[in-house]
């Protein structure tokens, strides 16, 4: 996922890019409003998320905010010290998506960028007919939680068919095995972790595909595009 930043500081700025290239994200900086504008224009490359901090040395953090929502549908999130009620809620009225207060854990960003992608994200063109997500010869139908490879039907438990389709909405970006846990199995990490392994085995076998699952050491799991 394409991800724009927006932060002045660029040791802050450096530190969180890192970070963010090593969940799968590719990350643009942007040093003013300005910049984020510009990178904003219709024919640019287009972004997932835009994490957006309102001290900004050029302007206000929330006009650029509003002048966001103007042009593009893009999620944002406002990350600032600014903890107040009144302000979180001044960011969300001029259409944020969400609000980092600082200073926040890294794992709490990471699932709030996620959490707005799903939310926004619009469907893939190709999917949109029938609610089908398509990876090469793995076809995901949601509706019917129906799965086929090459045409041929793969009986997959109820969990099996919960961690495929969430990794398969977001091909290429990496889920913390934290986050996995909380969504598909709807509890905390504690405990769990042996669960989730063994149904990742399970479905490289079933699927007949074991690089199609790939481990990212010490952090999660992410679905390889075949082809990618």
């Amino acid at each position: 996922m394409r991800l724009l930043l927006v932060e002045d500081d660029n040791h802050v700025a450096a530190a969180l890019s890192a970070v963010l290239r090593r969940h799968g994200f590719d990350v643009t900086h942007a040093r003013n409003g300005e910049e984020a504008l510009q990178a904003l224009v219709p024919e640019g490359p287009g972004f997932g998320v835009v994490l957006l901090d309102l001290g900004l040395p050029d302007q206000d953090g929330y006009e650029v905010c509003g002048k966001i929502r103007k042009r593009t549908a893009t999620p944002v999130i406002m990350v600032t010290a600014r903890s107040d009620v009144r302000s979180r809620i001044h960011g969300l009225n001029l259409g944020a998506d969400d609000y980092v207060v600082k200073p926040y854990d890294t794992g709490e960003l990471l699932a709030r960028i996620h959490a707005v992608s799903r939310r926004t994200v619009p469907e893939d063109p190709a999917a949109a007919g029938d609610d089908a997500l398509r990876l090469g010869p793995v076809q995901i139908e949601l509706p019917t939680r129906r799965v086929t490879v090459d045409g041929s039907v793969v009986q997959l438990t109820r969990k099996e068919f919960d961690l495929l389709a969430l990794l398969a909405q977001r091909p290429g970006v990496v889920f913390r095995r934290e986050q996995i846990i909380s969504e598909v199995w709807r509890t905390s990490w504690e405990g769990t972790g042996r669960t989730l392994e063994v149904h990742v085995a399970s479905l490289r076998a079933k699927l007949r595909m074991p690089a199609l699952i790939e481990t990212v050491r010490g952090v999660g799991y992410r679905l390889v595009a075949p082809g990618a």
